[in-house]
């Protein structure tokens, strides 16, 4: 067979209009429903239509936004059955990566989970002493969600497996939003024992993680993700 050229791989304004959208969509930013046009995408960025016109073109192949004219798109919804069927994958994926995590993962990556459950718990201590219905509490909450989102994208990167990867960070595009929602709502009132309880199934976590156990690792991993997204679906189709 004859060599093929070798070929770099720079990050284009392509690559990096994508991450943009992206992260935009996943965090809220850009609303479930929202119209947008590549003009407007690209003067919010401060770059031309073409890179903006790439990158929508592989949103949409990721199922986060939808075709609805030449130049402009909607950012994707989805119903309750589709959404919990997103949900019973990532909890499989999820238990998968917290079980190869416990079989493969370096010392670093061990010490970076831990570091991540300490700066969550000493938030959490702040947060007790927040009054209700503050921007301060909410601002805490959203910091502590943040860092348990790092505690998983950890986890997943210590799977050593880059398909693996590459599947949770399709499935978990679709359900940011919903799980800062769903925290928010439930962080203080009759729900907050079942978020306490949820936020220390971390350490629990971690720990099978770090004493090598994988099925442990994995059977806690796939009950906490159920029980977090049982609570996000719960929270979306509420009203």
């Amino acid at each position: 067979m004859a060599l093929l050229p070798q070929l770099s791989s720079p990050v284009t304004l392509g690559d990096q209009a994508y991450a943009a959208i992206r992260e935009a969509i996943v965090t809220g930013t850009l609303k479930r429903g929202e119209k947008v046009t590549e003009r407007g995408l690209a003067e919010s960025l401060s770059i031309s239509a073409t890179p903006v016109r790439e990158a929508l073109r592989r949103l949409e192949q990721d199922r986060l936004v939808e075709r609805t004219g030449p130049r402009s798109v909607r950012i994707a919804q989805f119903g309750k059955e589709e959404l919990r069927e997103f949900t019973m994958m990532e909890d499989v994926l999820r238990a998968l990566a917290a079980r190869l995590a416990a079989e493969k993962s370096t010392a670093a990556q061990r010490r970076e989970m831990s570091d991540c459950l300490d700066k969550a718990d000493a938030l959490r201590g702040a947060l007790r002493d927040a009054d209700p219905g503050t921007d301060a509490e909410r601002d805490l909450v959203l910091e502590i969600q943040a860092l348990m989102r790092h505690f998983h994208t950890i986890v997943d990167r210590a799977s050593g497996n880059a398909t693996l990867i590459q599947m949770l960070r399709t499935v978990d595009a679709f359900g940011s939003e919903e799980r800062r929602d769903s925290i928010l709502s439930e962080v203080r009132g009759e729900h907050s024992k079942v978020v306490d309880e949820r936020y220390r199934q971390h350490r629990v976590i971690y720990e099978a993680i770090a004493a090598g156990n994988g099925e442990r690792a994995e059977e806690l991993m796939r009950a906490h993700s159920h029980t977090s997204n049982v609570s996000r679906i719960a929270t979306r189709f509420s009203s």
